[in-house]
């Protein structure tokens, strides 16, 4: 079992920039593949980003790459997303997410993670 709570999320204009935070707990956090979805309202959850159990491979969805960076600090059981030239359209509530994807496929799919967070909502103004 994996606990996992998001902070970092507000509000600020386009062009700003947030960090959310994701504090993991419970089992090995190492062993777990972290990943942020999004959900805005009237739209389904999309991927945002993740990172595999090393910390050795990245994956973005193409709307963030080149402006969101993820990483993780095993240390400290967290893994943070930085987002950069934030959107009117990154409007959302960011989720974090702990798995074991079985594959790199996987990584992209809210089904290859198990334990969820209850979501911090980043809202960006025009």
């Amino acid at each position: 079992q994996v606990h996992v709570v998001e902070s970092g999320g507000g509000l600020v204009q386009a062009g700003g920039s947030l960090r959310l935070t994701c504090a993991a707990s419970g089992h090995t956090f190492s062993a777990y593949a972290m990943g942020w979805f999004r959900q805005a309202p009237g739209k389904e959850r999309e991927f945002v980003a993740a990172i595999d159990w090393s910390g050795g491979s990245t994956y973005y969805a193409d709307s963030v790459k080149g402006r969101f960076g993820i990483s993780r600090e095993s240390t400290k059981n967290t893994v943070s997303l930085q987002m950069n030239s934030l959107k009117p359209e990154d409007t959302a509530v960011y989720s974090c997410a702990a798995g074991r994807p079985w594959n790199t496929d996987d990584h992209y799919r809210h089904g290859g993670y198990n334990y969820w967070g209850q979501g911090t909502q980043v809202t960006i103004s025009s």
